[in-house]
């Protein structure tokens, strides 16, 4: 084994242990459903906002999205992360506050689904039930992102077969996410957010440079991307380069949409349930969002740059198993691999290491908080809310763990083609849940009028127009299914509930008392 290969091994070591090493240090604070699932509601601002934000931003951050942009992707990138960027503001500005006094003056709830619940009456807990049926369904395919995303990594950086890779990243989550919950979630979060911001900001200052500055860097790209488009590249990349080129209309509408979906990201809107307090959600804010802008422009940087810096060292990704020979021998592979390909032609073999890990960070990172959360509901609002109410705390939180254990399998499962698309998965499940919850986190914060009916009424529309539309994209006027998903469970979500007509005076005044509190 040569010198290089233990250093990266090395590297990728330490990091997983420390890991651990933090779920099992966090596992003793766990006393309670509320500790493992909450945190007890103790979170500091940069905890939240890091954790928040790097839990939104798994692995396409550093692998769907620079490899989209390695393809000439660069304008469905921008567009898609102006979108993000606005849509995670808009998100701390309007819902945090108001969601994290809402949930504790509608019976302290800890889960989404139990806000819901509380929140609008619902005594058939037929709300509760539809709700933890697609959460468990999309975070299971989100999950399933974050899997694939671990063995592209290791097989790219260590050259272990792919399902190898999938069993390190099932192992090293399931650790240290059933020993130490949310606390250890969102700390391992913190650290892996702080290491996905050092990575790009020093690396796509060091690929500039490499190209000999601003301008000829931005010259280097432009022949990459023409020298494409022309075929020198192959059949595959120059389908790619032209694809990306006409990007334009509705498809920039259905990347701005993807802003839609924080709204209802039960993983991200969590976080602003278990703050310390709401006189911090300001700072978070401001920290969550300077954290997106500058991770964003380091994915435009590491993706278009990547091109011709990789190029220089031989390399050209993309192009499939198609052979293609440039001014010598060329390596090729997945395109969604070039942050990791940049970061071992960058650096020295432990430095390469431990930058790579912010791949498994972010990975790591939207995992745990999603395999958190669908098992809190499952445990919280399936379990004790309808199947043993009377069931100790101690009973729930072993059906957490169990739960987190289950639904990592199936996630597994679904990650094992070889040829499972990070960012095809990601935009599956994203569009599920900002479609069906964010509708209703908006109505149930803002509108006194919405009711249980309405609620389960815009749901389940939203729900299926958001599958049935997704397995008809392309030929429904070429729009992300998330647009009509949402703009469908408002709709239906409104309509019966003015149909319904809301005159429950407990629930009235409920939203009133809440409406009067202060931060």
């Amino acid at each position: 084994m040569s010198l290089v290969m233990v250093a990266k091994i090395l590297a990728f070591t330490l990091y997983l242990g420390f890991m651990i090493y933090i779920g099992l240090r966090s596992a003793g604070k766990n006393t309670s459903a509320a500790d493992f699932f909450l945190g007890g509601r103790k979170v500091g601002p940069w905890v939240t906002a890091l954790s928040a934000e790097a839990s939104d931003s798994s692995a396409w951050l550093l692998m769907g999205l620079p490899g989209l942009c390695y393809l000439g992707g660069i304008k469905e990138t921008f567009w898609t992360a102006l979108g993000l960027i606005v849509g995670t503001y808009l998100n701390w500005l309007f819902v945090a506050k108001p969601l994290r006094k809402c949930s504790i003056s509608f019976g302290d709830s800890i889960t989404i689904p139990e806000f819901f619940t509380n929140r609008f009456k619902d005594k058939t807990h037929l709300l509760s039930i539809v709700s933890v049926f697609f959460i468990v369904l999309f975070f299971t395919i989100y999950t399933a992102s974050g899997f694939v995303a671990c063995a592209k990594l290791f097989n790219s950086v260590f050259g272990l077969p792919y399902h190898a890779g999938l069993a390190i990243g099932l192992v090293v989550i399931l650790c240290y996410t059933i020993t130490g919950g949310y606390t250890a979630v969102c700390m391992t979060d913190f650290v892996q957010g702080t290491l996905i911001f050092v990575a790009f900001v020093i690396s796509a200052t060091i690929a500039v440079f490499a190209l000999g500055g601003p301008t000829s860097a931005i010259e280097a790209v432009q022949s990459f991307d023409a020298r494409a488009i022309a075929g020198e590249f192959g059949s595959k990349m120059q389908a790619a380069f032209q694809g990306n080129s006409t990007y334009k209309g509705m498809s920039i509408l259905s990347a701005l949409a993807w802003g839609l979906g924080y709204f209802g990201m039960p993983h991200i809107i969590v976080r602003f349930m278990g703050i310390r307090s709401n006189d911090e959600v300001k700072k978070a804010r401001r920290i969550g969002t300077v954290w997106m802008i500058i991770s964003y422009v380091g994915t435009f940087l590491i993706g278009t740059l990547g091109t011709s810096y990789l190029l220089n060292h031989g390399i050209l990704l993309g192009t499939g198993n198609e052979q293609v020979s440039v001014a010598g021998v060329v390596q090729f592979g997945d395109a969604e691999t070039v942050f990791s390909a940049t970061m071992q032609q960058m650096y020295p073999a432990f430095i390469a290491g431990l930058f790579l890990c912010a791949i498994l960070a972010a990975s790591m990172s939207t995992a745990d908080s999603q395999l958190l959360a669908a098992s809190s509901a499952v445990s919280r609002d399936i379990y004790k809310g309808l199947i043993n109410k009377n069931a100790e705390e101690k009973d729930v939180l072993n059906i957490g763990r169990f739960t987190v254990f289950l639904i990592a399998l199936i996630a597994l499962f679904l990650s094992l083609n070889p040829q499972s698309s990070i960012f095809g998965l990601v935009s599956f499940a994203w569009s599920g849940f900002g479609g069906t919850f964010g509708p209703l986190v908006l109505l149930a914060l803002f509108w006194r009028g919405t009711t249980a009916k309405g609620a389960i009424a815009g749901l389940v529309c939203g729900g299926v127009v958001d599958v049935t539309w997704h397995y008809l994209h392309g030929g429904i006027f070429d729009l992300y299914e998330i647009v009509p998903a949402f703009v469908t469970c408002l709709v239906i979500t409104v309509l019966v509930s003015l149909i319904d007509k809301n005159k429950d005076p407990e629930m009235l005044k409920e939203f009133d008392a809440y409406r009067q509190l202060s931060d």
